[in-house]
């Protein structure tokens, strides 16, 4: 049972993470509205229109990221049996790894990227420790 509800928490703390992560993008369009004429459903318009983008454009981006990661580990963390601050940052590396992905995909600038990246380990790492004590 322990070793099902383990592959559980790594499925729903992707799911969770992702939901999350999909809504604040969402959302964040709606308060800080793209360059006239980016349709963020198209990966190469938002690559044409990456030099465009000026810092604010990039607070819903990180902010997606990284609550999205606290999120998924955070109910990883929750859902597994054992283990649950590795359960958490095992889903802070899928993340930290489409983070990566992303990277290749939409060239942001630089100082983005680093502290993007940076933040997905520390953000798993922080709701393991706070929900690993949490619901047996």
């Amino acid at each position: 049972m322990n070793i099902f509800r383990n592959i559980l928490s790594v499925l729903a703390g992707a799911v969770a993470g992702s939901i999350v992560n999909m809504g604040l993008i969402i959302a964040g369009g709606s308060v800080i509205p793209l360059p006239a004429g980016v349709d963020p459903s198209d990966a190469e318009s938002l690559r044409a229109a990456m030099p465009l983008f000026q810092p604010e454009h990039f607070i819903f981006p990180f902010l997606a990221h990284a609550l999205g990661t606290f999120a998924g580990a955070g109910v990883a963390a929750l859902v597994a049996a054992t283990h649950k601050l590795k359960f958490a940052l095992v889903i802070g590396a899928l993340f930290l790894a489409g983070g990566i992905a992303n990277t290749f995909m939409l060239p942001a600038p630089a100082w983005f990227v680093v502290l993007d990246l940076a933040a997905y380990l520390p953000a798993a790492y922080l709701a393991g420790k706070v929900l690993q004590s949490k619901v047996a």
